[in-house]
């Protein structure tokens, strides 16, 4: 793997000094105002910033093969694995496909499914998707879309559906969780990820929902919202965890609130053996972010100004350490400009050599992944742009990592969007 070291950062820090492509239309990284700390022998260029440096690696990275499993979607949105090696992908205009198969050459065929009530505009429309842990036997799998009522926007919800024996179709079994806020589709993100049992605390599988504002100012620090949330919830009931930090509140909504003060969640990772969250949120016109998420702590947006700013005010910082100094720093912030990062997976496994751990994140604008080792204490000490997937197939969402330890990322370039199967070269 070629690459291109962006900074190595320490947890506290704002980095407010790094540089990255993303929403001004610049696909390339930004001048970086760092000192080269090493120049690998396979021409890696390394950099380290002036208040840390990278802790050391055993190898280099390798480089990455890259091959297109199947063509033909339409801003595929997210990806979910089939017991039988099949996926599913959900696509943001109301469809969903079914893949044959996890190497290329497979083939897609859309999944006969009553999406008709799907409020598609803007951002809004089939988004996440996670496929049950139990889907050898039940046949579920859950979606979080934006509905739609006499042809109005009603709400972004999560909704649970049975694909059939032969996989040709979906029935929709029940809304697992309404009144997520909905506009006229800015914002409306929402992805949902499972918590395996294996890594929490709770010995239960754990629906963790990263959601968007949707562009409204008083939602992101408004517990009683949905908008701007991590919310945390059960995967069979749709109920609110028992434990979750503000399960005592009166306001039933309130309830599911893991997390709060975040602006357009785009991506949610949960890492292997600790069971942490980690999400990646866009910015405005700067300071995409990688937050680690703390049980209801608040991350600091707030476009009100506390009610003090009428509208939706995106000029304030992300997370703003003046009139919050109790919020969460980001892990990692991309600067002046932003990437537009979406979705989030961790590597895990032998096969990927120095990047077993590693955080890989997708980006829109910037039309590349994003590779953050992070230490132990879960803050990013660095971050680097593979080449191999710099570019060439344009704007990447979702991440997932597939059963077979392949990193799995769709495009979303709105004609004839591809399913990429990413592995480590041998």
């Amino acid at each position: 793997m070629r690459s291109r070291s962006i900074a190595p950062l320490a947890a506290a820090v704002l980095l407010a000094s790094v540089t990255l492509a993303g929403c001004s239309g610049d696909d390339g990284v930004g001048e970086v105002p760092v000192t080269p700390a090493r120049t690998a022998s396979d021409g890696v260029s390394r950099t380290s910033g002036a208040t840390a440096s990278p802790a050391p690696r055993s190898a280099d990275p390798p480089a990455l093969d890259v091959e297109v499993v199947a063509k033909g979607f339409e801003h595929g949105w997210d990806v979910g694995f089939l017991p039988d090696g099949r996926a599913l992908v959900t696509e943001r205009p109301g469809r969903i496909s079914i893949v044959s198969g996890l190497r290329e050459g497979a083939t897609r065929t859309t999944v006969t499914a009553d999406l008709d009530d799907v409020f598609v505009s803007g951002e809004g429309g089939l988004m996440g998707m996670v496929v049950h842990p139990d889907f050898a036997t039940s046949r579920l799998f859950t979606t979080c879309q934006t509905h739609q009522e006499d042809g109005q926007p009603k709400d972004v919800r999560l909704v649970t559906w049975k694909l059939s024996a032969d996989g040709t179709s979906a029935e929709k079994v029940r809304d697992l969780l309404t009144g997520l806020p909905i506009s006229t589709g800015r914002h409306s993100g929402c992805r949902p990820t499972i918590a395996p049992a294996a890594v929490n605390d709770s010995g239960e599988d754990e629906l963790f929902v990263g959601t968007g504002d949707v562009a409204q100012g008083d939602l992101p620090q408004n517990r009683t919202s949905l908008g701007g949330k991590v919310l945390r919830l059960d995967l069979d009931t749709g109920f609110p965890l028992t434990d979750n930090p503000f399960i005592s509140s009166q306001n039933e909504r309130e309830r599911y609130v893991y997390s709060y003060g975040h602006r357009n969640i785009q991506g949610v990772a949960v890492q292997p053996g600790t069971g942490a969250i980690y999400t990646a949120e866009h910015g405005p016109s700067n300071n995409d972010e990688v937050n680690l998420i703390r049980a209801g702590g608040n991350y600091g947006w707030d476009p009100s100004q506390k009610g003090m700013v009428d509208g939706y005010d995106e000029s304030v910082p992300m997370t703003d350490l003046e009139l919050y100094p109790d919020a969460v720093p980001a892990v990692w912030q991309s600067g002046e400009r932003t990437q537009a990062i979406c979705g989030a997976a961790f590597l895990e496994g032998e096969q990927w050599g120095a990047l077993d751990g590693a955080l890989v994140i997708t980006a829109l604008k910037g039309s590349k992944l994003l590779v953050l080792t992070l230490a132990e204490d879960g803050s990013v000490e660095e971050v680097a742009v593979p080449e191999e997937t710099d570019g060439p197939f344009g704007r990447l969402r979702a991440a997932r990592l597939g059963p077979d330890g392949a990193l799995y990322v769709t495009t979303t370039n709105g004609d004839d969007d591809q399913l990429l199967r990413i592995t480590p070269r041998a």
